[in-house]
């Protein structure tokens, strides 16, 4: 089943022909009901020989059609779910991580399920997704390797802060998450003690908590109805977010640039939330 792209930019799930897509897809579809945009199902059929003419061989005509009923079965629960979300689906030739990226450049988000792969079985699987389309989309990618923590009250949101302007992009994109879930937002900074220290552990501390009022001052007043705390942590910022939002709605981190397509330049923290965290990690590039 396909369906032509929408014309306002709308949000992408990429849907796993081997694998559950329930929880990926649920999330996709609550924040398109949320922000009231389309939802644009994806679903990649790779090339089963090196060429460039169109593949019609038996195997690839069953890979074509098993991803058809799998787009059915996943446009189908979206509507029993959100009856008003209008919802397309594509059934792409390709590999899964340029036919998502590609999608990218049109979306407003992209959602994508996580099989928590090791770091190093990420890089090297040929159906993963998560790195190369995390560094190369131009827009908020959301990676769901685990439901949110729906049941914790008050419901929150995490959003770390370094001072980059990535940082700066994710945490007005947290703001307006909180706001649109009515949650209320966390904003963690971590400092790592350097091995040579210049000055005293509390001037350190003290600029960081600077640091945060600036960050979220005229946010604060932008959204009044969420609930702010800042909170500078001591330690690996990886592990230190990662336990912040153990119980969160989501964490949402900065990325930087465009980066090859191995990812390497998606960063280090945001690497390892994609791997540590047990929420869904929301990365927001810069601009």
């Amino acid at each position: 089943m396909t369906g032509r792209r929408a014309a306002t930019r709308n949000i992408v799930v990429g849907i796993d022909p081997a694998r559950d897509w329930h929880l990926a897809l649920a999330w996709a579809a609550d924040e398109a009901q949320r922000r009231r945009l389309p939802l644009r199902l994806v679903l990649a059929v790779p090339p089963q020989h090196d060429t460039q003419h169109v593949d019609d061989t038996p195997g690839q005509m069953s890979l074509r059609q098993a991803g058809t009923e799998r787009l059915a079965q996943a446009e189908d629960w979206v509507r029993n779910r959100h009856p008003e979300v209008a919802v397309t689906a594509d059934l792409l030739g390709g590999f899964p991580g340029p036919v998502l990226g590609g999608a990218a450049r049109d979306a407003r988000m992209v959602v994508l399920g996580s099989r928590h792969l090791s770091r190093t079985a990420e890089f090297f699987s040929a159906g993963s997704l998560v790195v190369p389309v995390t560094a190369q989309a131009e827009c908020p990618v959301v990676v769901v390797g685990d439901a949110e923590h729906i049941s914790q009250q008050p419901p929150y949101v995490v959003a770390g802060v370094d001072g980059s302007a990535s940082a700066t992009a994710a945490l007005a994109y947290a703001f307006d998450e909180a706001d649109l879930r009515g949650a209320a937002l966390r904003v963690v900074c971590v400092w790592q003690r350097p091995l040579i220290m210049l000055d005293e552990e509390e001037v350190a501390l003290r600029a960081q908590r600077t640091l945060l009022s600036e960050a979220t001052a005229g946010l604060s007043e932008k959204y009044p109805d969420v609930h702010v705390t800042h909170e500078v942590l001591t330690g690996h910022p990886v592990e230190e977010l990662a336990r912040a939002a153990e119980h969160a709605l989501a964490v949402i981190v900065g990325r930087r640039g465009r980066g090859g397509y191995t990812g390497m330049r998606i960063g280090s923290v945001v690497h390892g939330l994609l791997h540590r965290a047990h929420c869904p990690v929301i990365t927001v590039p810069t601009g």
